[in-house]
């Protein structure tokens, strides 16, 4: 599917920017706790930016795999939802968006499971 390969690089590129405006931009301004935090979102999004390139090459193969497809929303989901609340946590210091973190989490989780069902159902 194309929007999940023009999602995921966006959001590839995207967190390449993040991370170096983490890293240089923010080092004088956040406490290292804060920097950690604004890290992991980085890492979170980076990873998830690749696994929707991946569903949207697999999509090209099994284009009528409708758990392929929920599971590029999930990522998508879970990146909005994960990373976007630990930046906003590192850069604002608001404690209960913690809270909502766990929620990307699972999506992310929910998403890989539905890419092991494609494979286990769908590759030979």
């Amino acid at each position: 599917m194309k929007l999940f390969l023009m999602i995921g690089s966006i959001s590839g590129f995207l967190s390449v920017a993040l991370g170096a405006f983490g890293a240089h931009a923010l080092k004088e301004k956040l406490d290292e706790y804060s920097i950690g935090i604004f890290h992991t979102g980085v890492t979170y999004q980076t990873t998830h930016a690749l696994a929707l390139v991946l569903v949207a090459l697999l999509l090209k193969w099994y284009p009528e795999s409708s758990g392929l497809v929920w599971a590029g929303w999930c990522f998508v989901a879970g990146t909005l939802i994960f990373s976007g609340s630990l930046y906003t946590l590192a850069m604002t210091g608001i404690k209960v968006l913690g809270a909502i973190t766990p929620i990307g989490g699972l999506l992310f989780l929910i998403g890989w499971a539905l890419l092991a069902i494609h494979a286990w159902k769908s590759v030979s």
